[in-house]
């Protein structure tokens, strides 16, 4: 590893309480007392600030109060919905398959058994079904309330009222109560010993069951290639040549460091590394070292210059004189804007194209995640990590459950435990299981600079000291959204249109954050629509881009693929070798490498 990487990954600045002044000093202390306290309430609260709740609700209720017309129109509302209910119930006298008063909202299948409309589950079902609609009235809307408040408060009452829904309980789900008289009980009991499993695996660290049948290497992860570079921070690998020829231009992915890198690696059938090996391209990737106390202040700078800066140096001496395209995942992407940017500032060309995908560069409307996001819980998580060194998995994966919570934990609760029937492992699920942590000064970072101050659409985002602009950006992008994305909206991955000064081919696939982007070709049910903007042309908004955007059926990566081929040299050449130990790159170990096994 090179020494200046090693040295700049363990200059940790020393503790503010060893200092020589006694007024730093006593103030640090009162710093650490306050901090303390944050993580001792973290412990009860899963990680969520109480006084961000407290103050998004006293926002909410001191306007409701202050709102007589908003209290008169949700005592109309009331008096509708139960004239509604009263129609339907009564309606349900003359005829057992009774026409609905209301529809659950897409993508809420809890009620979609027919089941559901035997009475008295689908009165039980439409009375919760109204009520659900009543609460979203009374939590939206109510004058001056800040907008950011208002998605807490509508966000906590669903979550609350969601364990009340009639699906979640034995006894008021028809297709748990069939499930019991068709075993004899025999499903609460495979059910009970599921959710001991699962708890003793929680407890003991282990992975869900079936995880240990998706190992990286040997199920996932399996393309092969070399791991031709390494520092403190990343393992670059380069990925075997699977055609004769293969186009000049390399292409590096640089993923998310949220999660391990193989999400674009899956099983074989489904690795966007493979599929890209099999159109002609030279892949390297990035995986990213999972960070440990001792890494609290790797920086975002860091993930930067250590991570794509020295990833494309070592593509650019294996691959001499070519230019590079460069892809990245997620907050791999932003990443990649960044440096793209900085590239740009400072007449660095090497880029030929730059690839987003599901990646935001403008986060004024950066999605549901934003609600866990403002200056007291930035406050509350700067505490937890200030105390660990690094921003645990269990963490994040409790505020991505809460997003999903119909998904991921009422559909998990009601099919493994009370129907008794374990869901079958897949590979994404198990690469979902295999997290990863974030350092303390760099997520830290992320979330201010980003998220809170958006520095980055701003203008204001510094690197090297000086600020770095996506107006700046000349090769041209191919951007990806997905139609359900909870992470990165592709409304608001669509502002880069607006942003950088450059023609922008944009893609919006069918599916969510995940399963969205590993769309491989062969898939059913797969489509996505596609248009090319030229920098010169008007901007269209985003629901104009959707009633114009031609779609087409099938994955879109054969569409990336061939655009990718378009901005390439229109010779093909000679695969190169896998590394270069004349030039410092030997190729060190078979992918996937080691940093992908670190726990």
């Amino acid at each position: 590893m090179p020494t200046d990487s090693k040295n700049k990954a363990q200059n940790h600045t020393a503790p503010s309480w060893l200092t020589n002044d006694p007024d730093a000093a006593r103030q640090a202390a009162f710093e650490a007392m306050d901090r303390m306290r944050d993580i001792l309430v973290s412990r009860y609260s899963g990680g969520i600030s109480p006084a961000s709740l407290a103050l998004a609700y006293m926002d909410w209720a001191l306007h409701f109060q202050a709102a007589p017309g908003k209290q008169l129109e949700m005592a109309q509302k009331t008096f509708r919905k139960l004239g509604r209910l009263s129609t339907y119930a009564l309606s349900t006298l003359g005829q057992e398959d009774a026409e609905c008063c209301i529809e659950p909202l897409p993508g809420d299948n809890r009620f979609s058994n027919p089941a559901w409309r035997r009475q008295p589950f689908g009165l039980w079902a439409q009375s919760f079904l109204l009520t659900q609609q009543w609460w979203h009235n009374l939590t939206h809307d109510v004058p001056g309330v800040t907008p950011h408040h208002e998605e807490v408060v509508s966000f906590v009452a669903r979550q609350l009222l969601d364990i009340y829904a009639p699906s979640n309980n034995p006894f008021t789900n028809p297709e748990v109560l069939e499930r019991i008289r068709k075993t004899g009980g025999r499903n609460l009991i495979d059910g009970y010993n599921n959710w001991r499993e699962d708890m003793r695996r929680q407890i003991q660290g282990e992975p869900p069951v079936g995880a240990e049948n998706f190992v990286p290497g040997q199920d996932v992860a399996v393309t092969p290639g070399k791991v031709v570079y390494r520092n403190h921070l990343i393992e670059l690998i380069q990925y075997s040549p699977t055609t004769k020829e293969v186009h000049a231009e390399p292409l590096l992915i640089v993923p998310a460091w949220i999660m391990k890198y193989y999400i674009l690696d899956l099983s074989p059938h489904n690795s966007m590394v493979k599929y890209l090996t099999e159109q002609g391209f030279t892949v390297f990737a990035i995986s990213w070292r999972n960070p440990v106390a001792d890494d609290h202040d790797l920086s975002l700078d860091d993930y930067r210059s250590m991570g794509v800066m020295e990833a494309l140096d070592a593509i650019s001496a294996i691959c001499p004189d070519q230019k590079i395209h460069a892809a990245g995942y997620c907050l791999g992407g932003t990443l990649l804007s960044i440096a793209a940017s900085a590239m740009a500032r400072d007449g660095d060309d090497r880029l030929a194209s730059i690839s987003l995908l599901a990646a935001q560069t403008d986060f004024s409307e950066p999605g549901e995640l934003a609600l866990f996001i403002d200056h007291s819980q930035m406050h509350f998580l700067d505490s937890i990590m200030w105390n660990r060194g690094f921003l645990s998995a269990d963490e994040m994966a409790g505020a991505f459950q809460l997003l999903r919570s119909n998904d991921l934990l009422w559909s998990r609760l009601v099919h493994e435990y009370m129907m008794g029937e374990r869901a079958p492992m897949f590979d994404i699920m198990a690469w979902n299981a295999d997290t990863t942590r974030m350092p303390y000064r760099m997520h830290s970072e992320y979330l201010q600079k980003l998220y809170i101050n958006n520095d980055l659409a701003n203008g204001r985002f510094m690197v090297d000291g000086r600020p770095v602009t996506l107006q700046g950006l000349r090769a041209p992008i191919f951007a990806v959204g997905t139609e359900r994305d909870h992470v990165a909206p592709w409304h608001s991955v669509y502002k880069i249109h607006r942003l950088a000064d450059t023609d922008v081919t944009f893609a919006l696939a069918n599916g969510g954050h995940n399963a969205g982007i590993v769309s491989e070709p062969g898939h059913n049910g797969r489509h996505y629509r596609i248009a090319h903007h030229r920098h010169r042309d008007p901007i269209l908004s985003p629901d104009q881009w959707l009633e114009t955007a031609a779609e087409k059926s099938g994955s879109w990566w054969s569409a990336w693929s061939e655009w990718l081929a378009g901005h390439s040299s229109a010779e093909m050449i000679r695969p190169p070798r896998l590394g270069a130990s004349r030039k410092g790159y030997p190729a060190l170990e078979d992918a996937p490498g080691t940093y992908v096994f670190q726990r």
